[in-house]
């Protein structure tokens, strides 16, 4: 194990101080434990090196979800060497400067924007090592932006709102485009970032499993939102619908759902996981990885993400296993069954949250198994934010809980929950399974209302919607 030490970072007094008080960790295991800054520091200088010409892994990156037990993605030397292609000939010159407040362990950080800084020759500005939530960083986002005359800002939705509650309070004439990924945008924010800034958002989509880039709205043709773009040069996308050991049963037609499978030069076929059993059944007819994400392709080849086949929860970008919140509750001598989703938010895109159903008998209330969960969940960003105890979760022919009865009641609930509290004369009606855009509330009026405002607070989230007259 390699322990990174964050307070060289620090300046002083910070710096004395933090190693008197912070508390000396105790191991429980017996791995080797060494210095991550000693040990760069004893390696050789001359970074030439020999070049066998075979293309081979070069770095391991953890995939399904940050919470939970994780995979273990192969990255291949010509899968990274891809995305710094693609940086370069399609994104970034020389004159460019990029800001990118993601973390260097994050994929898209390290085998995009480094990758392709290091292929362009663009400058590269990295805020802090914990990126967007290092102290200061939202606070000066648009100061960094004008003291380094950034041209291209990357970020996410969750960063885009908070970006929104600080006035533009420095000249940001430099910036040309900016980039959003890791979860839907909602439309009112890329309204709202586009009125402060002058500035369009282009939506992208990627994934560990591919190396990263697949698609992108083009940077200086029509953006549509909502959409993810075309796919990239070299990269195909296909929307097919495959068995379980990844037979292709049919491929969809433009604007029809199912789930997007690629192929491109950051696709391993039948090496992306470590673990070979985790790539059984993940490639379509041998060739197409299986990415679990449902989408359709329009007649022009915008590409849209209409919901997950997997279950994962991506609260601002942090994937959370909703197996980990599960087993936490089901651990609880009440609870028979669990049931957890992402429930709709206008700021961080999903929060986690949970159905139970209690043992025949048995009695808690909801405060006991928030305090449950708080103490059995390990990771913070992975806590129910709402549990409701239902008298029987709606389950499957084979028992399983079903899981989208449960999304339209989370979804019910936070969108009414938002127009009863902005005294909107409006509510859901029901939530519905469309074809193209997955499940969609449908809103009726229940009295006199301001259908712009009603527009604009529910355009706040990712979530589709629609008026039910």
């Amino acid at each position: 194990m390699l322990e990174v030490d964050l307070n060289r970072y620090l300046s002083p007094p910070k710096s004395w101080i933090v190693p008197m008080i912070r508390p000396k960790v105790a191991t429980r295991h017996h791995a080797t434990v060494g210095d991550f800054n000693a040990l760069c520091a004893a390696e050789p200088r001359d970074l030439t090196f020999s070049d066998p010409g075979v293309d081979r892994d070069c770095a391991y990156f953890h995939t399904g979800g940050t919470t939970g037990m994780p995979k273990i993605a192969r990255h291949r030397f010509s899968g990274m060497l891809y995305n710094g292609w693609i940086g370069h000939t399609l994104l970034f010159r020389e004159t460019d400067v990029i800001l990118c407040p993601l973390p260097l362990f994050h994929v898209f950080a390290c085998n995009v924007i480094l990758m392709a800084m290091v292929r362009s020759g663009a400058h590269g500005v990295f805020p802090t090592p914990q990126g967007y939530r290092g102290e200061g960083v939202m606070d000066n986002i648009w100061k960094l932006i004008a003291r380094w005359k950034v041209t291209f800002l990357i970020t996410v939705p969750t960063a885009i709102a908070a970006k929104m509650q600080r006035k533009v309070d420095a000249d940001i004439s430099s910036l040309k485009t900016a980039f959003s990924g890791s979860s839907p945008l909602p439309v009112e924010l890329f309204k709202r970032f586009e009125a402060a800034t002058g500035v369009k958002l282009v939506e992208g989509y990627g994934l560990t499993e591919a190396t990263c880039l697949v698609s992108c709205n083009p940077v200086d043709g029509e953006k549509r939102i909502g959409t993810v773009g075309f796919a990239f040069p070299y990269t195909a996308v296909r929307i097919l619908d495959c068995t379980p050991d990844g037979k292709v049963v049919r491929e969809h037609g433009p604007g029809e759902v199912g789930e997007i499978c690629v192929s491109s030069p950051g696709v391993a076929v039948g090496q992306t996981y470590t673990d070979a059993s985790k790539n059984k059944g993940l490639y379509a007819d041998h060739v197409w990885l299986r990415t679990g994400d449902l989408g359709r392709i329009d007649p022009d080849g915008y590409i849209t993400i209409t919901g997950r086949a997997k279950d994962i929860i991506i609260r601002g970008g942090h994937n959370i296993d909703p197996a980990e919140i599960e087993e936490a509750l089901a651990g609880h001598p009440a609870v028979a069954f669990v049931g957890a989703i992402g429930q709709p938010d206008a700021v961080a895109g999903e929060l986690p949250c949970a159905y139970v159903e209690l043992v025949a008998g048995a009695s808690v209330t909801v405060e006991a198994l928030m305090d449950h969960a708080r103490a059995h969940v390990h990771e913070r960003a992975a806590h129910p934010k709402h549990i409701e105890i239902l008298p029987e979760l709606p389950k499957t022919a084979v028992g399983k809980v079903f899981k989208p009865d449960l999304r339209r009641r989370a979804i019910t609930r936070v969108l009414n929950g938002t127009l009863a509290e902005d005294r909107l004369a409006a509510e859901v009606a029901e939530v519905v399974e469309d074809k193209r855009r997955g499940l969609v509330a449908r809103v009726r009026r229940t009295g006199t209302v301001d259908t712009g405002a009603v527009e604009r607070r529910l355009g706040e989230f990712a979530q589709a919607w629609e008026w039910a007259d």
